[in-house]
């Protein structure tokens, strides 16, 4: 396993229903899941696999006898924690039906002992034939979820039961399966995102090179898993997100304020800004001229984690660390000098992951688990860093 306990295969049938699963992928990304797609050959022909390793940011094998060295099928399918496939034609229920392991995505069937979620795509003939009645029968009686494919039109001019489900009614279904469901409903979370700026004069300032997404995807995340959402936006563009209320502010002062008004009635705080370290200790109201630009004389800024530690009651504190050495021991020190029940650390050396969408690092919880994090999108560490507030949460 990961860690994140949200890692899906995504298996791909031969079917036209192919290329809706692109928008499929991206949806299941967005929900803070982990894909890797396996196509079957024949689907192929419809999505080539530089488009599924283009979306999913991972290499893409379809046969057992890829990368025979990491014996694939075994390992991937120990990687995995759930499994859908979309589309799934008559032809590839017919091979898992009967035990079949004719190419890696059937081997996978048989390796991952996971929830699997299957969808089927076909025209209305296939899908009504007794045979394949019979081979949907086998795979519930195993405990597949198999949907119900749509009535509709279908490719030419036929229409009936047979399109592949909208993403929306997919996504429904395997968050019922995985459990992946509103559970932040009635949490009141409070999160900060990008970094405070210290006025130098009119025109300059001390800032940082953080770009917000990550405190972003935090609200995000928690406003679909049904979380009452209020995010301090520290100098980022974001105007409107859907179920977040959104408080703009500039400098430390301005998120200290902020965080003072709406801590004290939040469950779980996520401190994902970057707070200057220091400001100066005079702000000119009139333009520095460059000849007289030689010095600037600096105070510390307020250290807001340990302001919130020192009046905070039972909620859940997130902290993040980004450092270029000593990750761990800093990290360690961070979440005990600050008060933090979980911090996320990563290494930050020549800018890495700034601006970017993938992160990777380690998570360390005051109840003492240690999980490191290989490369991931900023949606996905956003849901298993909330996954552990939860648990911390109690």
């Amino acid at each position: 396993m990961t860690g994140s306990s949200r890692e899906v295969i995504l298996g791909v049938g031969a079917g036209i229903a192919a290329y809706k699963s692109c928008d499929l992928l991206r949806r299941l990304q967005e929900r803070g899941y982990g894909i890797r797609v396996v196509p079957t050959p024949s689907s192929l022909n419809f999505v080539g696999a530089a488009t599924w390793e283009a979306l999913s940011g991972r290499k893409v094998l379809t046969q057992v006898w890829e990368e025979i060295e990491n014996v694939s099928h075994i390992a991937i399918a120990k990687e995995t924690d759930y499994f859908l496939i979309a589309p799934a034609t008559a032809d590839l229920i017919a091979r898992i039906a009967a035990g079949r392991a004719d190419d890696l995505l059937t081997n996978l069937v048989l390796a991952a002992n996971v929830p699997m979620l299957i969808v089927p795509a076909m025209h209305p003939n296939m899908w009504n034939n007794k045979a394949t009645v019979t081979n949907v029968a086998t795979l519930r009686s195993r405990g597949y979820l198999v949907l119900e494919p749509e009535i509709g039109r279908l490719t030419g001019s036929d229409s009936g039961q047979g399109r592949l489900p909208d993403t929306a009614t997919i996504i429904s279904a395997f968050d019922s399966m995985t459990g992946n469901l509103r559970d932040l409903v009635g949490v009141k979370l409070l999160v900060t995102a990008g970094g405070t700026r210290e006025a130098i004069d009119p025109v300059r300032f001390i800032g940082n090179r953080s770009s917000g997404k990550q405190g972003v995807s935090v609200a995000k995340a928690a406003a679909l898993r049904g979380a009452t959402v209020h995010l301090i936006a520290a100098n980022i563009d974001t105007e409107s997100i859907p179920g977040v209320e959104i408080t703009h502010v500039e400098s430390t002062d301005g998120m200290r304020r902020a965080l003072g008004e709406s801590f004290p009635t939040c469950d779980i705080l996520v401190m994902a800004a970057a707070v200057a370290d220091a400001k100066p200790k005079d702000l000119q109201s009139q333009k520095i001229k460059k000849a007289n630009f030689n010095t600037i004389a600096l105070e510390p800024t307020p250290d807001l984690l340990a302001e919130l530690a020192a009046i905070k009651g039972n909620q859940v504190m997130v902290g993040f660390a980004a450092e270029t050495s000593d990750l761990k021991t800093s990290a360690q020190s961070k979440l005990l000098a600050k008060g933090l029940d979980v911090i996320y650390v990563n290494d930050v050396t020549d800018g890495a992951i700034f601006g970017k969408d993938t992160t990777q690092g380690m998570i360390l919880t005051r109840s003492g688990e240690d999980i490191e994090l290989k490369e991931l999108t900023k949606d996905a560490l956003a849901d298993i860093l909330l996954d552990h507030a939860k648990r911390q949460l109690g």
